[in-house]
């Protein structure tokens, strides 16, 4: 818990909670796992309107949210210069006249996200920083090449300097019921992530109904993932509030089972401040302030942190700017 990496790098989980540690599969908890969709629409379709801060108390809220993104790119045209401009983004998410007038200083992004070529130059532009590197592995993004070089890639992407590692699961195993096969994989990624914290994406708009999301959350939990995480973004369906629903309501029975914290991450689609501020409310009602905390929240997200920015412009000087004025790089 005091090793040099984890001491330098404060958006860790580690550094702050006990690691989950996972447990021994637990087939009759996951089976007992039921999702009541009409009750859980209704829920989330009533959170947007019941939930609004303004002004100074919105300001907070998304440089909060800021504080919650990784930054992302995971394009196949991704350069060392691109992920060099996203990097100085993340060490210095809002323009400098903006956090002045704010009275905020030193704020960073989560992370950075990006695959595993871009490691080396993200580590090398986020040197000194304290922003962990993110890397997707597994066969990112749908998990189907050989599973001894999906474990290769996660070694490759520790070895390469990344901190954190989002993997993807075997959708097959969550449609055909084999519990235990993807409790045994997930289980097997975990080890191979080692000292870097494991992001499990769970891809749910593949996975067919909320009742499988419930019992997949529960079961990559088991076996030991330090955040769950709904989507890899290239699904047709992404984040949803129900979703959201679905696996916090995991997350929150777990450590009600367990005592350990296990972190969230919605990613693809949330572009909007607007939709920020849904979810950080969603996630301030169901698990408490403690969540709202980058060790334990991540947006994924690549466009969202400009519509951020140009909020927050507004709120200092009353007028919206042009998107173009808050770039990524």
């Amino acid at each position: 818990m005091q090793s040099e990496t984890k001491t330098a790098f404060a958006h860790l989980p580690q550094v702050t909670e006990p690691r989950n540690p996972g447990m021994a599969l637990d087939l009759d908890w996951v089976m007992r796992a039921q999702a009541n969709t009409s009750a859980i629409e209704r829920r989330a379709a009533s959170l947007p309107g019941r939930r609004s801060v303004k002004k100074d108390y919105q300001a907070a809220w998304l440089l909060k949210a800021i504080t919650c993104i990784d930054l992302t790119t995971l394009a196949g045209d991704d350069t060392v210069g691109r992920v060099a401009r996203l990097c100085a983004k993340a060490r210095h998410p809002v323009r400098a006249d903006i956090l002045d007038h704010l009275g905020v200083s030193g704020i960073t992004t989560g992370a950075v996200c990006v695959y595993h070529d871009m490691i080396a130059p993200a580590v090398s532009a986020l040197d000194g920083s304290g922003v962990p590197v993110a890397a997707v592995s597994t066969g990112f993004p749908a998990g189907l090449s050989p599973f001894n070089l999906r474990v290769a890639e996660i070694c490759e992407s520790v070895t390469a300097g990344a901190h954190e590692i989002d993997i993807v699961i075997s959708r097959r195993h969550v449609l055909t019921g084999n519990w235990q096969a993807l409790y045994d994989e997930v289980s097997t990624f975990r080890q191979a992530c080692g000292d870097a914290h494991m992001k499990t994406i769970l891809a749910t708009g593949e996975l067919g109904s909320l009742r499988n999301v419930a019992r997949a959350s529960l079961i990559c939990m088991m076996a030991g993932a330090d955040f769950i995480k709904t989507s890899t973004g290239k699904e047709n369906i992404n984040a949803t509030l129900p979703v959201s629903l679905v696996m916090i309501r995991a997350i929150r029975d777990y450590h009600e089972r367990t005592g350990y914290r296990v972190g969230y991450k919605p990613a693809g689609g949330i572009s909007k401040a607007k939709d920020a501020l849904t979810y950080l409310a969603l996630i301030k009602e169901e698990l408490g302030d403690r969540w709202l905390q980058p060790d334990l929240f991540r947006f994924g997200a690549s466009s969202l942190l400009g519509d951020i920015e140009r909020q927050l412009e507004h709120h200092v000087t009353g007028a919206y700017s042009a998107s173009y004025r808050h770039a990524m790089g």
